[in-house]
Protein backbone atom coordinates (compact mmCIF):
# COMPACT_ATOMS: atom_id res chain seq x y z
CA UNK A 1 0.00 0.00 0.00
CA UNK A 2 2.70 2.50 1.02
CA UNK A 3 5.40 0.66 -0.92
CA UNK A 4 4.94 2.86 -3.99
CA UNK A 5 5.11 6.02 -1.92
CA UNK A 6 8.14 4.91 0.09
CA UNK A 7 9.90 3.33 -2.88
CA UNK A 8 10.10 -0.13 -1.31
CA UNK A 9 7.70 -2.68 0.08
CA UNK A 10 10.38 -3.55 2.65
CA UNK A 11 10.35 0.00 4.03
CA UNK A 12 6.59 -0.29 4.38
CA UNK A 13 6.95 -3.60 6.21
CA UNK A 14 9.56 -2.18 8.58
CA UNK A 15 7.52 0.94 9.37
CA UNK A 16 4.28 -1.01 9.91
CA UNK A 17 6.09 -3.51 12.15
CA UNK A 18 7.74 -0.79 14.24
CA UNK A 19 4.48 1.17 14.41
CA UNK A 20 2.57 -1.78 15.84
CA UNK A 21 5.23 -3.40 18.03
CA UNK A 22 7.24 -0.32 19.01
CA UNK A 23 10.62 -1.88 18.34
CA UNK A 24 12.17 -4.82 16.55
CA UNK A 25 15.30 -6.30 15.10
CA UNK A 26 15.96 -7.36 11.49
CA UNK A 27 15.71 -11.14 11.85
CA UNK A 28 12.49 -10.86 13.85
CA UNK A 29 10.93 -8.69 11.13
CA UNK A 30 12.10 -10.96 8.32
CA UNK A 31 10.72 -14.04 10.10
CA UNK A 32 7.38 -12.36 10.64
CA UNK A 33 7.00 -11.43 6.96
CA UNK A 34 8.70 -14.67 5.78
CA UNK A 35 11.03 -12.65 3.58
CA UNK A 36 14.76 -12.40 2.97
CA UNK A 37 16.84 -10.72 5.66
CA UNK A 38 19.17 -8.62 3.49
CA UNK A 39 16.50 -6.40 1.81
CA UNK A 40 14.98 -5.63 5.21
CA UNK A 41 18.41 -4.76 6.60
CA UNK A 42 18.96 -2.36 3.68
CA UNK A 43 15.54 -0.78 4.30
CA UNK A 44 16.40 -0.35 7.98
CA UNK A 45 19.76 1.21 7.09
CA UNK A 46 18.12 3.64 4.64
CA UNK A 47 15.43 4.66 7.13
CA UNK A 48 18.05 5.15 9.83
CA UNK A 49 20.22 7.24 7.48
CA UNK A 50 17.14 9.40 6.78
CA UNK A 51 16.63 9.90 10.53
CA UNK A 52 13.21 8.21 10.62
CA UNK A 53 14.32 5.40 12.93
CA UNK A 54 17.15 4.91 15.39
CA UNK A 55 18.94 1.80 16.56
CA UNK A 56 20.75 0.65 19.66
CA UNK A 57 22.73 -2.43 20.54
CA UNK A 58 21.10 -4.86 22.93
CA UNK A 59 23.75 -7.50 23.50
CA UNK A 60 24.70 -8.75 20.05
CA UNK A 61 21.41 -7.61 18.53
CA UNK A 62 20.70 -4.27 16.85
CA UNK A 63 17.22 -3.09 17.86
CA UNK A 64 15.32 -0.42 15.90
CA UNK A 65 12.51 1.96 16.84
CA UNK A 66 11.03 5.25 15.64
CA UNK A 67 13.25 8.27 16.20
CA UNK A 68 11.47 10.40 18.84
CA UNK A 69 13.31 13.48 17.52
CA UNK A 70 12.21 13.04 13.89
CA UNK A 71 10.37 16.26 12.95
CA UNK A 72 7.49 14.61 11.05
CA UNK A 73 7.16 11.57 13.30
CA UNK A 74 3.56 12.18 14.36
CA UNK A 75 2.43 12.82 10.78
CA UNK A 76 4.28 9.75 9.50
CA UNK A 77 2.84 7.57 12.24
CA UNK A 78 -0.66 8.87 11.45
CA UNK A 79 -0.15 7.87 7.81
CA UNK A 80 1.20 4.47 8.79
CA UNK A 81 -1.67 3.98 11.23
CA UNK A 82 -4.18 4.69 8.48
CA UNK A 83 -2.43 2.23 6.15
CA UNK A 84 -2.42 -0.36 8.95
CA UNK A 85 -6.20 -0.03 9.31
CA UNK A 86 -6.52 -1.07 5.65
CA UNK A 87 -4.50 -4.28 6.15
CA UNK A 88 -6.43 -7.58 6.25
CA UNK A 89 -7.82 -8.35 9.69
CA UNK A 90 -5.81 -11.56 10.08
CA UNK A 91 -2.52 -9.79 9.41
CA UNK A 92 -3.43 -6.97 11.80
CA UNK A 93 -4.18 -9.45 14.57
CA UNK A 94 -0.97 -11.37 13.90
CA UNK A 95 1.07 -8.16 14.04
CA UNK A 96 -0.51 -7.15 17.34
CA UNK A 97 0.22 -10.54 18.91
CA UNK A 98 3.69 -10.50 20.40
CA UNK A 99 4.56 -14.00 21.54
CA UNK A 100 7.95 -13.42 23.09
CA UNK A 101 8.34 -14.84 26.54
CA UNK A 102 11.31 -15.19 28.85
CA UNK A 103 13.50 -18.24 28.61
CA UNK A 104 13.25 -20.81 31.36
CA UNK A 105 16.15 -20.56 33.81
CA UNK A 106 18.85 -23.09 33.02
CA UNK A 107 17.50 -23.90 29.56
CA UNK A 108 20.37 -24.73 27.19
CA UNK A 109 20.88 -22.58 24.12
Amino acid sequence: MLGQLLGSVNKERVLIYLFVRGKGYPREISRFYKSALYPLQKALENLEAAGVIVSKSVGKTREYEFNPRYAARTELQALIGRAFELYPLGLRDELRTNRSRPRRAGKPL
